[in-house]
């Protein structure tokens, strides 16, 4: 398929700037994949749609203080760092701007010099390993040196942190948030927790691929950057047991979507441990654990609207997407939320 089967025409202005308060006030499209009805609701509600039936699965990643403001030396030219990954102790994939001033070789500065980064290698998606020194504990540096990696497209500085945070994170490497658990508030995640059949957590360290647009024309061209994710034994325990009695597997976010996916097994369920996936789910994609998603209205053009798309067809979610344009939902990290049934 071409890439540019899923584009669309997204209004800026409904590029939210800052979440809904409170959260669970924001709105909420409701897709039936079966019949393709729409319903429109306010976030709290989805609730009403978790039933005894239903596994609630999060993704507890937390966002860390990705994006550091640096120094060129020698020279002094001001570098963008965001990281991404750490690949190996005090060495991390990351995304530097402006890049082609920024080679193998090269070391940047940050602060007044107490935290230092070496340019040791280049990525094949056009990134850079950092290998860092001058601080005893990078996390600690990166708590007083780093800023919260908002996307590009958010414009407006945040009101707090935590805004950036869903109120369930917990383990800390992520560059950006999954958006979608964003919308919970603690009361709202305990009445979820109450009416379903269990709500556990899994871990994705959401990084490049978030960040990287499809470049090729053809969907069959992209190459998705591989991310690493962890599975909890006793949330594999209960998605496999639930899956082999045939309840629903509800994913909020598509970051949880694709660590389950990633983790099934041939004879159903999931495995438990922690690995690392370049899956790309596009058309096609046969699901093997998903039974409904709870996510966010993505970018055009976007490996995350292909694979809602996949989920739920993508003439469905094209419609969807229009109908939202029409009724004003506000999109992207901080806008409304999906619930596809």
């Amino acid at each position: 398929m071409n890439v540019s089967e899923f584009d669309y025409d997204l209004p800026s202005e409904l590029i939210a700037q800052e979440p809904a308060r409170p959260r669970d006030s924001s709105r909420l499209l409701v897709l039936h994949r079966d019949t393709g009805a729409i319903e429109h609701r306010c976030f709290r509600d989805v609730v009403e749609y978790v039933g005894p039936r239903d596994v609630v699965v999060l993704n507890d990643t937390r966002v860390i203080r990705a994006r550091l403001r640096g120094r060129r030396v020698p020279g002094g030219g001001k570098t963008e760092v965001l990281l991404l990954e750490e690949v190996e102790e005090g060495v991390w994939e990351a995304l530097v701007t402006p890049g082609r001033r920024v080679q193998p070789g090269r070391m940047i500065e940050f602060g007044d010099g107490e935290l230092l980064a070496d340019v040791v290698g280049r990525t094949p998606a056009g990134g850079r390993l950092l290998r860092f020194s001058g601080a005893e504990d990078l996390r600690a540096a990166l708590a007083t040196l780093g800023e919260m990696p908002l996307p590009p497209y958010v414009h407006s500085p945040l009101r707090e942190e935590a805004d950036y945070q869903t109120v369930y994170s917990r383990e800390p490497g992520a560059a950006a948030a999954p958006t979608a658990g964003l919308h919970f508030t603690p009361a709202l995640l305990e009445a979820v927790r109450a009416r379903a059949h269990a709500l556990v957590y899994l871990t994705l360290h959401i990084g490049l691929s978030t960040f990287r647009p499809m470049r090729a024309g053809r969907l069959e061209d992209h190459q998705m950057h591989s991310e690493s994710y962890s599975i909890p034994e006793d949330t594999a325990t209960i998605v496999t047991r639930a899956a082999a009695a045939g309840l629903r597997i509800l994913a909020v976010g598509t970051s949880t979507a694709r660590a389950l996916e990633a983790s099934a097994l041939p004879g159903g369920g999931i495995r438990a441990g922690a690995a690392r996936t370049d899956l790309f789910i596009r058309p096609g994609y046969r699901f093997r654990v998903l039974g409904a998603l709870l996510t966010n209205f993505h970018m055009p053009r976007s490996t995350l609207l292909v694979m809602v798309s996949a989920f739920a067809g993508r003439d469905k979610i094209l419609r969807a997407y229009r109908e939202a344009i029409d009724q004003r939902y506000r999109f992207l990290s901080f806008g409304d939320a999906m619930l596809i049934l």
